[in-house]
């Protein structure tokens, strides 16, 4: 046992999992119909940074939710936000 296992190798077998799970759970929302966004998706999906994130959270401009230490952000809030500018 001497191989190590990299976050690459762990990532990938992740999204193997949750392939294999939408197969035998077709109900299952993929990423692209989630209501709520983490922080990463959140500051993919508008192209900003996390500081950025932040001011918009603590202006009240969006919808968050904080689960154990991670924020959570609503998409159709941020959508809306930034499609009226």
């Amino acid at each position: 046992m001497s191989e190590q296992v990299t976050k690459d190798d762990l990532r990938q077998f992740s999204l193997m999992i949750i392939d294999e799970i939408r197969k035998l759970r077709p109900e299952i929302k993929k990423d692209d119909d989630v209501e709520w966004l983490k922080s990463r998706a959140a500051k993919k999906l508008l192209s900003m940074s996390a500081g950025s994130l932040q001011n918009l959270r603590i202006a009240g401009q969006v919808r968050f939710k904080k689960v154990l230490g991670s924020y959570y952000y609503n998409k159709a809030d941020l959508l809306k936000l930034f499609n009226n500018n």
